[in-house]
């Protein structure tokens, strides 16, 4: 009898004391808490196990990778949802388990503004006009007239190919 008890203690993996530090991790309590959490957790499990059967029902794995599209859809479906579920424990703060305010960055807004502008000016010569009379002021157009010959000169004569 003895060493049945030996067998029960050695296939709990966890004691007592291991679910209250577990009750205490922010990201437990998230999950509990938020059912779009548990949504999206589930999504991914669905989606991954219908992957996985698309998979392996098709007789060549490395065919269906690159022209099944059901199984594109469940990768698809599982990749947005582990992404949903990675910016949603994410925001958990790690001391209350509430979710944070994520700072704004507009780094990637502005560096694609800029490259965007640049490629314009680039390859548009009117935009560029427009740009440099803003900056510069509106150029005078004018033709070029070569000066009048002084009389002391003598005419240029044109040159022979000896």
């Amino acid at each position: 009898m003895a060493s049945r008890r030996k067998k029960v203690a050695k296939a709990v993996p966890f004691s007592p004391a291991d679910l209250a530090s577990i009750k205490d991790n922010p990201y437990i309590q998230r999950v509990i808490e938020d059912a779009a959490l548990r949504d999206n957790i589930t999504n991914v499990i669905e989606s991954s196990k219908g992957a996985y059967q698309q998979l392996a029902a098709n007789g060549a794995p490395h065919k269906a990778v690159l022209e099944d599209s059901k199984l594109h859809r469940h990768v698809q479906s599982a990749a947005g949802s582990v992404r949903d579920v990675a910016l949603a424990l994410n925001d958990v703060d790690s001391k209350g388990g509430k979710p944070t305010k994520r700072k704004k960055r507009h780094g990637r807004k502005l560096l694609l503004l800029v490259t965007a502008a640049g490629a314009a000016l680039a390859l548009s010569e009117g935009l560029r006009n427009k740009l440099l009379d803003a900056l510069f002021g509106k150029e005078e157009e004018f033709q070029y007239t070569p000066p009048a010959p002084s009389p002391t000169e003598p005419p240029a004569s044109p040159v022979s190919a000896a």
